[in-house]
């Protein structure tokens, strides 16, 4: 079982969520509600896999919050 992270942003005039994978291509999806969206994105996943295993673009590193004064 592989595992991969997605990053999730809600658009602020439909409010929708879209995800993504970074480094993935193609790896991205919507949807209306979190659950579905992770399901969506596991779809998509599956179906890039198929092609075989990527050469991802990048490695999710994680957040980090800035301040500005």
């Amino acid at each position: 079982m592989k595992e991969y992270t997605a990053v999730i942003e809600k658009c602020p005039d439909t409010g929708v969520y879209v995800g993504y994978v970074p480094g993935f291509p193609g790896a991205r999806a919507q949807a209306e509600t979190l659950d579905e969206l992770n399901e969506n994105l596991q779809g998509v996943i599956e179906m890039l896999l198929e092609d075989g295993e990527p050469e991802l673009d990048g490695e999710f590193i994680g957040t980090q919050r800035v301040k500005i004064a």
